[in-house]
């Protein structure tokens, strides 16, 4: 993904962020609504999310000056997105994993924790769509909308914040001059105190759950039948082609990369037995509905991250909390890629400016990895890269749009029949009281 300039972007108008706003409020509000609204929300969400983002395209294209140029750029990163998250479903829906479905609070803990694991090696998306289903059938009998939220915090968000594969803003750091193994060395105490608290805390809903459950659920879970078994084994093989599609630079040729990681996926439709298919339930309603929504929220958040782009310095952030923060509050709401990218220019410019003995020697004209190597032997710089990088990947997990994997996630557990909270119940009833004073308390205590 290319970094965003804004030395000579012309200013964004702060109006054009309303057609952003209100796309978030139809897809927070609209599922709340009574029986009529709601089904024709659900009918006719993809022409309101297509249709918003149109709007400011249009602008784009023929009121603002270099707009043709902003918008072919996020339309290439959303066509990246979708390929990979895409890609990712079709691959991990040919992969059977049948698993006991008596699962005890313990042996679930010990999921999650392989799961944060798996996702620094394929990803937070790749990890997110194997594992989502058999997570699904190993709680059967007592599946609850916490037992996904919680996999969506710790599976699909805060388990990728250790190496540049495990998520998209990481490894945007890394194409940009962080060194690969340089982050785990700096988050990985942070790392392990954030996904201990969650998994502390998952353990105490569960617990309670299994207490509540009927004796004769609680004997079953106790003596659990083995039964593991796997199926589209040949599938491994195309989730490692895609990762590794991954690391194809963009300058080899163009799109070769977003080519190779479909060329994988419909590979694995085909030559996946179909009974493999009808085991997982698969469709393609859930990256249907993810398509169309985020085809609506990339183009709207045009402006958003314009208008931070070009009014960031405005914030006054100096501190690596702040960054934190402030990085991680945007990150919510905002894809965290571009938003971990205009943060880590902010904290680039921040240093530049209050630390310019750093740079004694360098000259005016710095490369950014030049600007990135001074960062990670300054104190500060060096707590300004781990900030932005943990508030970006922590903070994905607070609403269902903060990571791509999230909506991913939410979707497969609504064709599974389960219940799962609204926009805001997921932000009210768990991110809220649960997910951020955990993440504030990581931030107080390692960036304060």
């Amino acid at each position: 993904m290319a970094s965003l300039s804004s030395s000579a972007a012309p200013d964004t108008p702060l109006w054009l962020v309303i057609p952003f706003g209100l796309l978030l409020l139809l897809i927070a509000v609209m599922p709340l609504t009574p029986g009529r609204l709601k089904h024709l929300w659900e009918r006719f969400y993809a022409h309101a999310a297509i249709g918003l983002g149109m709007l400011v395209v249009a602008y784009y294209l023929l009121a603002m000056p270099g707009g043709g140029s902003m918008v072919l750029h996020t339309g290439k990163e959303y066509l990246s997105f979708i390929c990979l998250i895409g890609s990712l479903f079709v691959v991990a829906g040919g992969i059977h994993i049948s698993v006991q479905d008596r699962a005890a609070p313990i042996t679930n803990v010990i999921f999650l924790l392989v799961g944060a694991v798996l996702a620094n090696f394929i990803g937070t998306t790749g990890a997110s769509m194997v594992l989502i289903r058999p997570w699904i059938r190993m709680n059967k009998i007592r599946i609850s909308a916490y037992h996904i939220v919680f996999f969506i915090f710790v599976v699909s968000n805060a388990g990728g914040a250790l190496t540049p594969i495990g998520d998209p803003p990481l490894f945007l750091g890394y194409l940009r001059g962080v060194p690969f193994f340089w982050l785990i060395g700096h988050v990985w105490m942070q790392w392990l105190v954030t996904i201990g608290l969650l998994l502390a805390v998952f353990y105490v809903y569960d617990r309670r759950s299994f207490r509540h459950a009927p004796a004769t659920i609680r004997e079953s879970i106790a003596h659990p039948p083995e039964d593991v078994r796997f199926e589209g084994k040949l599938n491994l093989l195309f989730l490692a082609v895609i990762i590794g599609a991954v690391f194809i630079p963009e300058s080899l040729l163009p799109h070769l990369r977003e080519l190779v990681m479909v060329a994988a996926a419909a590979a694995s439709f085909v030559l996946t037995p179909q009974r493999v298919h009808q085991a997982n339930h698969f469709t393609f309603g859930p990256i249907r509905e993810v398509a169309f929504l985020f085809v609506g929220i990339f183009a709207t958040m045009i402006p958003a991250l314009g208008y931070i782009d070009q009014h960031g310095q405005e914030f006054g952030l100096k501190k690596p909390v702040t960054y934190y923060l402030t990085s991680g509050s945007l990150s919510a709401v905002l894809d965290n890629a571009p938003t971990y990218a205009t943060f880590l220019r902010l904290a680039e410019t921040t240093v530049q400016a209050d630390y310019p003995e750093a740079f004694a020697g360098q000259g005016e004209e710095r490369t950014e990895k030049q600007v990135l190597d001074v960062m990670r032997d300054h104190p500060t710089g060096r707590n300004l890269i781990v900030a932005v990088s943990l508030g970006a990947v922590f903070f994905g997990a607070m609403t269902y749009i903060g990571n791509g994997p999230n909506f991913m996630v939410k979707s497969i557990a609504d064709s599974a029949g389960i219940r799962m909270p609204t926009f805001f119940g997921y932000i009210f009833k768990y991110s809220l009281p649960v997910l951020l004073p955990i993440l504030l308390l990581g931030g107080w205590i390692f960036l304060s």
